[in-house]
C-alpha cells in the first residue's frame, strides 16, 4: 500500500482521483498550480459583472454515472437541479421555430410518433442516423453518418458539436455513437438534464475539498510542478520552483494535468508518450441583466435553451445572468470577441423573445466574454488514437484527464472517470463502494 499519493492537478480529474483514494489510510496530497481547484468546471467572483459566475456552462444528464457516483461520495447529490421530465427546449433562428424535444421515459421512443414532442420537420426514416452513428467505424466522421433532414440539422448536428466540441465534418462518428448509446438509446430516464442549483464549485469542487479535509487529505494551491525526476522505471521526486519533494518507494503519483503539460513533464522519462496535440476552443458570453427575468413555458422548467441556425448554441438563465456557450469555436477565431459578443446578444434577444416576461434590452448589459483557446482536445479519429491509457511505463505513475482514453469525449463525466481509472491503475482504492 502506498504511503503517500501525490496528485498533480486539482481539476475534476485530480479531485476525482483524490476522492477515490481518500479514506484508505493513504495520505493524499493534491498539488494545484493555480489559486483554486476545479479547472474548467469552477465558479469565481467576476469583478466586471460584480457577481459570482461559472467559468463555463455544463449540462449533465442522468446517464453520467461517474458524475453521480462522485457526487454521492462527496455528499453533493442534492446540489443539482433539473426538470423531472427529459425535455429540451429549442429555437431555430434560421428557419424560425420554437419547439421542445420531449423524450419518452423508457427505451421505446414513443416520442417520435408525436408531432408535438419530436423535432419539427423530421421524417421517421431519419432515425436511421442514430444506428449509423452507433455502427460507425473508427475512421468515419459524424457528417458522413448523418442522413440529410431536419432531425440531423436541428438535433444531431448541434448535439454532436456540443458533446464533442468539434465540427461534425471532422469529429469522430464512433465517439458520438458511443455517447448516443450511453444516453439517448437508453431512453428518457438516462437523459434527464441536470445542472447546479448554485454554481459549479458549489456542486463539484467545494464539497470534494470538504470531503478530503474530513479524511485528512491535503490540498496545496499555488504549487506548480516544474519537473518530474525518475530512476529505475519509477518517479523519485517532484520538483517545484522552491522545493523538491522526494517520492518514496511506497509512494504513488497521479498526473492530472492538461495533455501539453503532461507531455512536457514526461518528455525525458517517457519519450514515446503520445498525447492529443490538436485542440478546440469554447467561447462563453455572460451577460448580467438589471433584474432577474421570469422564464415562461418549458424554458421555466429547464432554464436552458438550445439554439439552431446561429453562432449561439446554448443559452442558460441563472437568476439575472444570461450565459451563452459556443462550442467548437476555432471556426470563429478570426472574429473580434467584442463584435462576436454583440452578434450573440442579438441572437439571444431573438431566441428568448416570448420566453421571458419582458423583452431583453437592445444593447448588451454588463458582459464578460471568455474564450478558452484550448478547452478540449479535437475529437477527430486521428486524435482519438493519441489518447493514452491511465497506466504508464513508470510503475508508480498514472495519468488522469479528459484527454486520456476514457471512451468518452472531453466532458465532466470523462474527467471524473479518468480520475477513478488512474487510481485503479495503481491499485489505489479507498473505502468506497463501486
Amino acid at each position: 500500500m502506498a504511503r503517500r499519493v501525490h496528485i498533480v492537478g486539482g481539476g475534476l480529474s485530480g479531485l476525482s482521483a483524490a476522492v477515490e483514494i481518500a479514506g484508505s489510510g493513504q495520505h493524499v496530497i493534491v498539488h494545484e498550480a493555480g489559486p483554486a481547484c476545479g479547472g474548467r468546471a469552477r465558479s469565481y467572483e467576476d469583478r466586471k459583472l460584480g457577481c459570482r459566475i461559472d467559468n463555463g456552462n455544463h449540462l449533465l444528464l442522468t446517464a453520467n454515472d461517474a458524475v453521480f457516483r462522485y457526487l454521492g461520495l462527496i455528499g453533493a447529490l442534492d446540489t443539482l437541479q433539473g426538470p423531472d421530465q427529459p425535455i429540451f427546449p429549442f429555437v431555430d433562428l434560421e428557419k424560425p421555430c420554437h419547439w421542445t424535444l420531449d423524450l419518452s421515459m423508457g427505451r421505446i421512443p414513443w416520442w417520435v410518433f408525436s408531432a408535438t414532442r419530436r423535432v419539427p420537420g423530421m421524417r421517421l426514416g431519419e432515425l436511421l442516423s442514430l444506428k449509423r452513428l452507433i455502427d460507425a467505424s473508427p475512421t468515419q466522421v459524424v457528417s458522413e453518418r448523418l442522413l440529410p433532414g431536419e432531425f440531423s440539422r436541428r438535433l444531431l448536428d448541434p448535439f454532436s458539436i456540443s458533446a464533442l466540441n468539434t465540427p461534425s465534418d471532422v469529429a469522430s462518428a464512433a465517439l458520438l455513437g458511443h455517447v448516443v448509446n450511453e444516453s439517448l438509446a437508453k431512453g428518457g430516464r438516462a437523459c434527464l438534464p441536470r445542472f447546479p442549483k448554485v454554481g459549479l464549485s458549489e456542486s463539484l469542487v467545494d464539497p470534494a475539498l470538504a470531503h478530503l479535509a474530513v479524511l485528512h487529505g491535503e490540498v496545496r494551491t499555488g504549487r506548480r510542478v516544474t519537473g518530474i525526476e525518475t530512476q529505475a522505471g519509477r518517479v523519485t521526486a517532484l520538483v517545484f520552483p522552491d522545493e523538491r519533494i522526494a517520492v518514496g518507494e511506497d509512494d504513488a503519483v497521479i498526473l492530472a494535468v492538461t495533455a501539453p503539460v503532461a507531455a512536457g513533464l514526461l518528455k525525458d522519462a517517457l519519450p514515446d508518450l503520445v498525447v492529443p496535440d490538436e485542440f478546440e476552443s469554447i467561447f462563453n458570453a455572460h451577460f448580467r441583466l438589471a433584474r432577474a427575468p421570469m422564464p415562461l413555458g418549458s424554458f421555466a422548467k429547464t432554464r436552458f435553451l438550445g439554439v439552431v441556425g446561429a453562432v449561439t448554441e446554448w443559452v442558460f438563465l441563472k437568476n439575472d445572468i444570461v450565459s451563452v456557450t459556443v462550442s467548437a469555436a476555432n471556426r470563429y477565431a478570426a472574429r473580434d470577441p467584442e463584435e462576436l459578443g454583440r452578434q450573440i446578444w442579438g441572437e439571444v434577444r431573438k431566441a428568448l423573445d416570448g420566453l421571458l416576461d419582458a423583452p431583453l434590452p437592445p444593447e448588451p448589459p454588463l458582459q464578460r466574454l471568455v474564450w478558452e483557446k484550448r478547452a478540449t482536445f479535437a475529437a477527430t479519429p486521428a486524435q482519438l488514437k493519441r489518447r493514452p491509457p491511465a497506466r504508464t511505463g513508470l510503475s508508480n505513475l498514472a495519468l488522469a484527464g479528459d484527454w486520456t482514453a476514457t471512451g468518452l469525449p472531453a466532458t465532466i463525466d470523462g474527467s471524473i472517470r479518468s480520475g477513478v481509472a488512474a487510481a485503479r491503475a495503481l491499485g489505489l482504492r479507498g473505502s468506497v463502494p463501486g
